[in-house]
């Protein structure tokens, strides 16, 4: 045999025989008090706490991030240039903002201001036994404000911007608080439900043109704006009354998807945990790092990311989802988005933002077609074939030329800059995952956990280029699956041992406040006195240790012949399709087939119609169109086959939606999950004519 082909193969064989047999250990099993297979991090014998000498607090952890890091950078905002509103063809109209560059406070000029804000609610006659809420959009007086409350051992109420009428009194009234902490927009909402409100006596604004009508004293409160609280506070200096491991820190009220919301108990200890834990899993974090907030800081992913950020000496500048890039939506033409201003090196975001993302890029490298467009699809197969494992695919110089060539514009849209994204709160698809990798050039993690285990439970390690898995125990963490029978997931099942998740360690919060029953369904303790959360997630363990999320036992709906479908599967599939911007299938127990409700993209099917030639007088019009619908479920068909679906998990019919859901609607989460109960019953008529059609 030729040395030089002998020298090729028999390196690739040996690399394919070692991974297929012998895949890199990341979660080891581990022995506990009670059945099931439970796997922890290898590199870590015991669920870790904290790993910062002598820090057991998110307030202390504050205080030495700014006793080191002084001088640093730690918050930025942009500064408002102008506003106004643009009217599109149909009528609609919608505001366009000029943003100009980030404004800084220093980690020492933030410690003064939370100092400050931490006196000021003293003065104000905030005790330390009341709670204080913030209800506002993610900012950095936000920010300031939850680590003034931390100073004085106030525990937080947090509540989504986008919570309807009801459940903010619900929250507010249920946790008793005293003290709310918003911005204007989110004041007028309290202004009209301020008759229902049982115990708020004092409103603090974050911005400093408070509104007339919210100042009367018919409302039973007294109002000041967060500047101003400051000022009282460093004319009034009280000492820090500092927390204990053990003091909730924050009752976290989600937007979930069925019913009021629950708030979620989360001790300073529990939210510390995570916080260790994430540190030891990403590279190189530092004071060099600059990262993007836009999430919701009221959803723990963001709160436990930026106050990562401020312990480990890392830039945090605020954005939007709306101003998020160039072209988000809310961007004047011609004016720069957040990313692009910013430059970050970091960015945490739920899936549906990336798949926006994605799906941006394709539809402009389709329309511009040509070279461009052959340029793009033949980097990305080489690309692809190098992240799946080939030795063929572009590496190298290959490599470092598709990057020059095609991937630099790509990654300008999001600054250019970034290392690493964190992708949390809903299932990502393969093809998006993929995407990040070879456009952005990044590594993108994705986490598995809930409000309930502080967004603790399994992080994917910075080397893993795998797909459809969510990693290996964090640190912080031990995972266990048991047996649910009646969905035929088993622990003993082949290959891999299959089951419900249960996540135990540090991190696992207190409970629901006031809701003991469901406190009691939910959480165990167990002879060690560890506490475990029952996820109601249905995932299998790799047998590298890592977790893939398989169902879920709410999602699953049976049909009329017995089969079992579910629901949550087939929409991380369909969704996919550059035609679909939000999807909800829909089984009855009554049929032998589904239904699916379609929001479709509106950029993509308009230009498919203007391809086709098909006149319409609007998008709404479009959308009830025959040949819309066929060619959207000619799409839907052809991305289930390629995810390998049965044929009873494919929509047999489906509706196409012209208006997008949002959190406003009420139709998603906040962090943009589904919200499945509200949008059957928003559209419960569409539903049975489909059925009965």
């Amino acid at each position: 045999m030729n040395p030089y082909i002998f020298g090729v193969i028999l390196p690739v064989l040996a690399t394919l025989i070692f991974r297929s047999n012998h895949p890199k250990r990341r979660g080891v099993p581990t022995d506990t008090t009670d059945l099931g297979v439970t796997v922890r991090n290898k590199r870590f014998d015991s669920p870790v706490e904290t790993v910062w000498e002598g820090v057991s607090t998110l307030a202390e952890l504050f205080e030495e991030a700014c006793r080191k890091y002084g001088e640093g950078l730690l918050l930025g905002t942009r500064l408002l240039i102008s506003k106004e509103l643009e009217t599109s063809s149909d009528g609609r109209t919608f505001e366009k903002v000029e943003l100009g560059e980030y404004e800084w406070l220093s980690y020492a000029e933030a410690f003064e201001a939370v100092c400050s804000f931490g006196s000021g609610l003293a003065a104000l006659g905030h005790g330390r036994e009341q709670r204080a809420a913030i209800f506002a959009d993610t900012r950095e007086e936000w920010f300031l404000a939850l680590q003034g409350c931390f100073r004085r051992n106030v525990t937080v109420v947090t509540m989504y911007a986008s919570l309807g009428e009801e459940a903010i009194c619900h929250s507010l009234n249920e946790t008793e608080a005293t003290t709310v902490i918003c911005g204007k927009k989110e004041l007028k909402t309290l202004v009209h439900i301020s008759g229902q409100l049982d115990s708020v006596k004092r409103v603090i604004c974050l911005d400093d043109d408070i509104p007339s009508d919210a100042s009367s004293v018919g409302h039973g409160w007294t109002i000041i704006s967060f500047a101003d609280v400051k000022k009282l506070g460093k004319a009034n200096p009280v000492d820090a009354d500092l927390p204990l491991p053990s003091d909730v820190a924050v009752i976290m009220y989600t937007s979930g998807s069925t019913g009021l919301p629950k708030g979620v108990m989360m001790t300073h200890g529990n939210v510390l945990a995570t916080v260790s834990a994430v540190k030891t899993i990403v590279p190189k974090l530092g004071k060099k790092d600059i990262y993007l907030a836009y999430l919701p800081m009221a959803h723990i992913l963001e709160l436990a990311a930026e106050n990562l950020m401020a312990a480990v000496g890392a830039t945090i500048g605020y954005g939007s989802p709306l101003t998020l890039t160039d072209t988000s939506s809310k961007i004047k033409k011609g004016t720069k988005g957040d990313a692009t201003v910013l430059m970050p090196t970091l960015m945490a975001a739920v899936p549906a933002i990336l798949d926006r993302v994605r799906d941006g890029v394709f539809k402009k490298v389709n329309a511009a077609g040509g070279l461009p467009k052959k340029l793009f699809y033949l980097s990305y197969e080489r690309r692809l074939q190098a992240i799946n494992g080939s030795w063929f695919g572009a590496w190298g110089l290959e490599k470092a030329l598709w990057n020059f060539l095609v991937f630099k514009k790509v990654r300008a849209i999001l600054g250019g800059r970034i290392r690493f994204i964190l992708s949390g709160g809903a299932p990502l698809s393969g093809d998006t995952q993929q995407f990040i990798n070879i456009c952005l050039g990044a590594p993108i993690g994705q986490g598995y956990g809930l409000t309930e285990t502080c967004a603790g439970g399994t992080f994917s390690d910075f080397d893993d280029t795998s797909v459809g898995r969510v990693g290996p125990p964090l640190p912080c963490s031990y995972i266990k699956l048991i047996d649910w029978p009646e969905g035929g997931y088993l622990t003993n099942d082949s290959p891999m041992p299959r089951g419900e998740i249960v996540i135990g360690g540090p991190n696992v919060t207190l409970g629901y406040f006031k809701n003991e029953e469901k406190t009691k369904e939910s959480y165990k303790v167990d002879e060690k006195g560890m506490r475990w959360f029952y996820t109601g997630d249905i995932g299998r363990f790799h047998l590298d240790g890592c977790l893939e999320i398989i169902d879920r036992k709410k999602d699953i709906v049976k049909l009329q012949h017995g089969e079992y479908v579910s629901l949550g599967k087939v929409e991380a599939a369909l969704i996919v399709s550059p035609y679909v911007d939000n999807i909800m299938l829909h089984a009855d127990p009554f049929h032998s087939y589904c239904v699916a409700l379609v929001v479709a993209s509106q950029s993509t099917l308009e230009e498919w119609a203007s391809k086709q030639g098909i006149p319409y007088f609007s998008f709404s019009e479009l959308c009830s169109k025959e040949e819309s619908l066929k060619e959207v479920h000619a799409s839907l068909v052809k991305e289930a086959k390629k995810a390998g679906l049965q044929k009873l998990e494919i929509p047999a019919k489906i509706k196409l939606l012209s208006d997008p859901w949002t959190p406003e609607s009420g139709l998603v989460t906040a962090a943009l999950k589904l919200k499945r109960e509200a949008v059957k019953k928003a559209f419960q008529e569409e539903l049975l004519k489909l059925y009965s059609s």
